[in-house]
């Protein structure tokens, strides 16, 4: 019995016929149901693959981006509402501004432009006493309000990075305050007590406000390590501490001023003092390259040593580290002492720059309690902090000059930068008013959540 449809190129059967051939394909590709176009077409037929799409260009990225709850964005929008806010509590302080809402129905123009004069006055004087001022003449005139800044600037990166350092560490040393006091007592009995030469005597005041720092900062890190004691209570407990001390040794014999009857120290030799970088017209002095120095180490430390990474290890789990062979003991030690050196060194620019020259009750000023408010607003990073320390140190130099210039109260520009900090700590609130976008600003949250 013959096939009756023998195979197409068999050598020893007929060719196939075209309709042998046509009824094998129509076996291999069975006709597709009705309205499924895709399997209709032949088995022959190529598919051409789909078409790749373009790759977004920089400027896209970029646009895409901008609106997005990442770090830049969220601090730049808190800036901006901060100053929203500042702006109406400019307004309802005036009392000649608020008298013109009493008829605004009759004439609104009179309140908004009294409110906009106001406010527009008060910030246009904050910039010229913080950045610059156009209408300043000569060199001193010009570089004044910049030198002001860093002024303010340069203690104020010493106390953040000591907050944020023992943050990034597991640790909340709240007694930067302390540590730096202890640091400026040092630092200004070295400075008139030690008779050493220039140069010298500068680098002795610098290293003995920062062991006097450090040394505060060994307190509570052996207690944390050895007993368990929280260095919360301990640091705020030291703070005291060394502010009654302060107190107590401004009047003592050898330390108070003799041609002076009220509680003030002797003055700092002027070769213990750090070199002004601008002239002696302008207050900027060296201590800002120190505190750009030391922001630069610990970043490096952070990121490049060894014991950075001890340090971020027991910071996110103690528990893991330890079980890795870390010693938990030894690292919060370590962190309290260099966090406790850093503020000492803040303390020490009180002294040693050109904010005072002798000790006074009030001579530490704020700085260590401001440097955890900087170290929060940098997010416990050190370039971050060095950027918030600038920020802070530009809002209380032309806040002077608002003061002055625009009869705006001085307590108006704290209240600025705890409304800063207060919008940078609530970025779902920044997200929801602005309306960034969710996917970034949960990850900020995200990174917020584990320790910035």
């Amino acid at each position: 019995m013959t096939n009756p449809d023998p195979v197409s190129g068999s050598p020893d059967k007929e060719p196939a016929t075209e309709a042998q051939e046509a009824r094998t394909e129509a076996r291999a590709n069975p006709p597709a149901p009705a309205g499924d176009t895709e399997r209709a077409v032949p088995a022959t037929a190529t598919r051409q693959p789909p078409a790749a799409e373009p790759r977004p260009t920089l400027g896209r990225l970029f646009l895409d981006n901008l609106w997005a709850a990442n770090t830049v964005t969220v601090t730049v929008l808190a800036v901006l509402l901060a100053m929203l806010v500042g702006a109406v509590l400019i307004i309802v302080s005036d009392p000649e501004v608020l008298a013109t809402y009493g008829y605004i129905t009759a004439r609104p123009a009179d309140a908004f432009n009294a409110s906009w004069t106001v406010v527009s006055e008060a910030y246009a004087n904050l910039f010229k006493g913080a950045i610059f001022d156009p209408d300043a003449v000569g060199f001193t005139a010009a570089m004044g309000p910049i030198s002001e800044t860093l002024t303010y600037t340069a203690p104020l990166v010493f106390t953040g990075l000591a907050v944020a350092l023992a943050f990034r560490g597991g640790l909340f040393n709240i007694g930067a305050q302390g540590q730096a006091t202890i640091g400026v007592i040092l630092a200004a009995v070295a400075g008139f007590a030690l008779p050493l030469p220039p140069g010298v005597h500068l680098l002795v005041a610098l290293l003995a406000g920062a062991l006097g720092g450090a040394l505060w900062g060994f307190v509570p890190g052996i207690l944390k390590a050895r007993t368990g004691a929280h260095e919360v209570i301990n640091t705020i407990m030291l703070n005291y501490v060394a502010v009654y001390f302060l107190s107590w040794i401004i009047v003592q014999s050898g330390v108070q001023n003799p041609n002076r009857s009220d509680a003030i120290s002797k003055p700092v030799e002027s070769s213990a003092q750090l070199p002004r970088l601008l002239g002696d017209n302008l207050r900027v002095h060296a201590g800002i390259l120190v505190a750009v120095l030391a922001t630069w180490f610990i970043a490096w430390l952070l990121n490049r040593s060894t014991l950075g990474f001890e340090l971020r290890a027991v910071g996110e789990n103690p528990d893991a580290a330890r079980t890795a062979g870390i010693s938990v003991t030894k690292t919060y030690v370590l962190v309290m002492v260099i966090s406790g050196l850093l503020a000492g060194l803040g303390g020490s620019n009180m002294v040693l720059g050109s904010t005072a020259n002798a000790l006074t009750p009030l001579v530490i000023a704020q700085i260590g309690f401001d440097g955890i408010l900087v170290a929060l607003l940098g997010r416990v990073k050190p370039w971050g902090v060095l950027l918030a320390a600038l920020l802070f140190g530009a809002l209380q130099a032309g806040g002077n000059r608002m003061q002055s210039y625009s009869g705006i109260s001085l307590e108006l520009v704290t209240v600025l930068q705890a409304l800063i900090v207060i919008f940078i700590a609530a970025p779902a609130m920044v997200k929801a008013i602005f309306q960034l976008r969710a996917a970034r600003a949960a990850r900020l949250q995200t990174s917020l959540a584990k320790g910035w």
